[in-house]
């Protein structure tokens, strides 16, 4: 027997970067996805000191003939779905391509390991804005409904669903974690964290630069 194999899909990203060693260290045979992965950095892929470990593939989540061709590729004995638009902001500006990396992309994904019938065990990273606006309800219990607020709260709502409906109906083994926001060092500097982090670190270091922040009764998680 050799070692276990797994597939990170969005391996470049905060997540997938942090997986990617962490599987290292327990001795899988760890490959990763982007869209592109011959002009990708995977710069923190880079940081963390694994890039060379990581066998690093293109794949475009809403083609089906790529999925297929990267699982036939690979083989997984496991799989980590982490790849999609991860913007609740930018869902807004881009509902259609955050439910088709999201949505489409995850059942593309199951639907694929289910054409292929090996024993393919898989994890979805599902979100905490599935459960909306839960001030009257908090704190959220994996039992609380679902009512998500934004584009990207529907699509991961979707995912989590076809998830259910796959391991259901054809005895798939895969399942969703419902993760709320959680920092690094490699949160994407988009992120309302990251830019407030950036700019005192700058202030601090003699910048006369003034730092403006939005609306400040905004509740999260």
């Amino acid at each position: 027997m050799g070692n276990k194999r797994a597939l990170i899909c969005g391996v470049s990203g905060q997540d997938g970067s942090y997986l990617a060693d962490f599987l290292i260290k327990r001795g899988y045979d760890v490959c990763g996805t982007s869209r592109d992965a011959e002009i990708s950095r995977f710069a923190n892929l880079v940081k963390l000191g694994v890039r060379e470990r990581v066998d690093c593939l293109s794949m475009n989540l809403i083609d089906f003939r790529s999925v297929m061709h990267v699982l036939t590729e690979t083989e997984p004995d496991e799989v980590y779905n982490l790849a999609g638009q991860n913007s609740v902001g930018l869902s807004f500006q881009l509902p259609v391509e955050t439910l088709e990396s999201i949505a489409f992309g995850t059942l593309n994904l199951l639907e694929a390991i289910r054409f292929m019938k090996r024993d393919v065990r898989v994890y979805n990273a599902a979100s905490g804005e599935c459960f909306g606006n839960i001030a009257q309800n908090s704190p959220a219990t994996e039992r609380s409904p679902f009512r998500p607020r934004s584009p990207y709260g529907v699509a991961k709502a979707s995912a989590f669903w076809e998830v259910a409906n796959y391991r259901e109906a054809y005895g798939i083994y895969a399942c969703s974690g419902i993760l709320f926001n959680h920092e690094s060092p490699f949160r994407p500097a988009r992120f309302v964290t990251r830019k407030i982090v950036e700019t005192v670190g700058r202030i601090a270091s003699g910048s006369k630069e003034r730092f403006k922040i939005g609306d400040m009764s905004i509740v999260r998680d």
